[in-house]
């Protein structure tokens, strides 16, 4: 990056944050915080083992250093601002997760396009949060997008704040499905048998919740169209797993047509094809219904992330805090934009063009001087793609 376009993206960030109020985080002068400004060469240098005492006021000091990335610890400390983690004194921690657009698994990169990436993305953090608001029952949330890949959320519940990385990686192993076995999901009760001398044993797929509830949907849905289809149909259906034949197949549709109100109950041990075919549903929860989060993010408790409200120096985007209420809505490339870049047009020169969806436009940059938008321009210039021109 030249030194024209970093003095340009400088003053304009320095412009955005001049009319632009921010809300700190709880706790914010227990907090360590850090920037990157915007330096000469390929190589990022981060500032950091800041406390808010020593930035001063936040508005003011973003007006005057116009930093690149802007930064605050998940962890709270009695010193944030000692230069050594040991000399911080750790308190507690927020339970901080992150989703990152290009390491989800059903993205592909130089393919999808960065719209479909961040649509993936949000797919995933909706997943996220029905473990964290339904299996967890955590309150207080605080979502964000992080102006670039992703998104951002920060648990802040006071039950989770004192957790070590050991107990944090136990709940991104529950989110991600990791180590999960379909035997957990099962409830054994012993029932006493009609006519019988001696108990026997009920083995019940938990419905209730959490992952037994999620194969237990998924199983149902299956048997479902398996049982509106032509008995032709449904057998060479069921024939396409893997190990099941034609006599199995034969076996497990009748047990499915002739329990179908105990198999909705959760009984799915029925019959043993019944149950080996639910078990193989089990392994689908996981695979469709997992949350991709980074977990070096969520078990480090001394992680610094992203301020919302901040702009990202990568992208030229803001990093917008949302209501849970509006992230169906929420359209990243759009929302994000910030108003100080939109209105008017720059000239750049564009040293890698293609197709770039933004502000709700597509636009086809060619290669060369020329003038765009400027939340356009500043993107391009953020992302390495572009140079500013001389006016």
């Amino acid at each position: 990056m030249e030194e024209r376009t970093r003095a340009y993206l400088r003053g304009r960030f320095r412009d955005h944050y001049r009319r632009t109020e921010l809300t700190l985080p709880p706790a914010a002068n227990e907090r360590e915080w850090g920037f990157i400004p915007w330096t000469e060469g390929p190589d990022t240098t981060m500032v950091r083992h800041r406390s808010l005492l020593e930035l001063g006021d936040l508005e003011e000091f973003l007006v005057r250093k116009r930093p690149r990335h802007v930064y605050f610890s998940a962890g709270r400390f009695r010193d944030p601002g000692a230069s050594s983690m040991h000399e911080k004194e750790w308190q507690s921690a927020d339970l901080v997760f992150d989703l990152d657009a290009d390491h989800l698994p059903n993205v592909t990169l130089g393919e999808d396009s960065y719209a479909e990436m961040l649509a993936t993305c949000k797919d995933a953090l909706l997943r996220l949060l029905d473990f964290l608001e339904n299996d967890f029952a955590f309150e207080e949330l605080e979502i964000v997008f992080s102006g670039g890949r992703g998104y951002h959320v920060h648990v802040r519940d006071e039950s989770v704040r004192h957790l070590d990385r050991e107990h944090r990686r136990e709940i991104v192993d529950y989110v991600r499905g990791i180590g999960m076995e379909f035997e957990e999901l099962i409830e054994t009760e012993t029932v006493a048998g009609l006519g019988r001398k001696t108990p026997t044993e009920r083995h019940t797929l938990r419905t209730e919740g959490g992952w037994g509830a999620r194969t237990h949907d998924r199983f149902m849905s299956f048997l479902d169209e398996l049982l509106a289809l032509e008995e032709d149909a449904a057998l060479e259906r069921l024939q396409a797993f893997d190990g099941i034949g034609e006599g199995k197949a034969t076996a497990t549709l009748n047990a499915a047509r002739n329990n179908r109100d105990q198999l909705e109950a959760g009984n799915v041990t029925v019959h043993t094809a019944v149950s080996q075919l639910a078990e193989r549903f089990a392994h689908r929860a996981v695979e469709a219904d997992n949350a991709p989060i980074d977990e070096p993010v969520t078990t480090d408790t001394n992680r610094l992330i992203r301020l919302p409200g901040s702009l990202h120096g990568g992208s030229g985007l803001e990093t917008v805090r949302l209501d849970r209420d509006e992230i169906d809505a929420f359209e990243p490339l759009t929302d994000a934009v910030p108003e100080t870049f939109t209105g008017h047009e720059i000239r750049v020169d564009v040293t890698d063009g293609g197709e770039v969806e933004l502000g709700g436009d597509s636009f086809t940059v060619t290669e060369g001087d020329q003038s765009l938008p400027e939340y356009v321009a500043v993107f391009l210039m953020a992302r390495g793609r572009a140079e500013k021109e001389k006016e």
